[in-house]
């Protein structure tokens, strides 16, 4: 089944990615001409924030947006980045809430752990813990983060209401929600949603918007928003799409600006000390 298939790919390619920053290779794309990172996420974060964070964190970002910039941290709060790579918008947040706060990164890739921690190591930070785990089964308390941030990782997951219902849970009451994601507008071509090698590339396991604001829903969400940040051409596509052998001009007028990557926001119910839908923490 697609499903039971999409984590094994998703793990091979960013463990490859971490290797190759890590070994100061430029992993602008790989050898199948893919990589969720170009045209994606170029340009993503400002000088000044680069200046904040080692070059390589930096370079192992494989994000669609900077959700450091979707919520105002305050001083003391709990951040959990779900899929953090190798740590840029765990690094830049733990700086946001300062020392008497906590970021925490979650990543089921043990390469890309490993240089997140060397990341961490070069920061200075002391405010920051990464776990090694899958954002399905986020390993932390009920209620023990203020806020959850993302970078163009959810849609990789193969059962995002779970990842929703994780979210929920690990969130206190009042709780934020604020992840960079991509997502469709539109029927997607079957032959996208069958690529393995777009799942990994970030494309094919994008929800559509309305799909994505119902899921957040019934998770137990309120105040769901998505907010577009950048649409994506089908030249954009153009090489997630001829490596995985499809016909890119047949293709076009249904892919076309039919991609954003967005902002998506969601609050946990103030009053709210468990989920409040059947089943949510199962």
């Amino acid at each position: 089944m697609i499903d039971q298939a999409i984590q094994p790919a998703v793990r091979k390619k960013y463990a490859q990615a971490a290797r190759e920053v890590a070994a100061g290779c430029c992993r602008a794309s790989d050898s199948a001409g893919l990589g969720c990172c170009d045209p994606i996420t170029r340009n993503l974060y400002s000088e000044d924030e680069q200046g904040q964070v080692p070059e390589t964190a930096i370079r192992a970002s494989l994000g669609c947006g900077n959700p450091t910039a979707l919520f105002a941290l305050q001083p003391g709060q709990t951040v959990l980045d779900l899929g953090c790579g190798g740590g840029v918008d765990v690094l830049l947040s733990a700086q946001r809430v300062g020392p008497t706060g906590k970021a925490y990164g979650l990543d089921m890739t043990g390469e890309m752990l490993a240089l997140a921690r060397q990341n961490l190591a070069d920061s200075g930070l002391t405010n920051v813990e990464f776990l090694l785990g899958e954002i399905e089964r986020i390993p932390l308390p009920e209620a023990s983060v203020d806020v959850i941030i993302s970078n163009c990782v959810i849609n990789l997951a193969a059962d995002k209401d779970r990842v929703l219902r994780e979210a929920f849970r690990v969130l206190r009451p009042g709780g934020h929600f604020a992840v960079s994601d991509v997502v469709v507008r539109g029927e997607v071509p079957p032959e996208v949603r069958q690529s393995m090698l777009l799942w990994a590339g970030c494309i094919a396991g994008a929800l559509e918007e309305s799909d994505y604001i119902a899921r957040l829903t019934a998770a137990g969400f309120t105040e769901v928003s998505v907010e577009p940040v950048r649409f994506y051409s089908v030249e954009d596509a153009r090489p997630f799409l001829a490596a995985a052998g499809l016909d890119v001009d047949k293709l076009a007028p249904q892919v076309e600006n039919r991609f954003l990557s967005a902002f998506i926001r969601a609050t946990k119910p103030a009053g709210n000390q468990a989920c409040c839908q059947p089943g949510c923490c199962a």
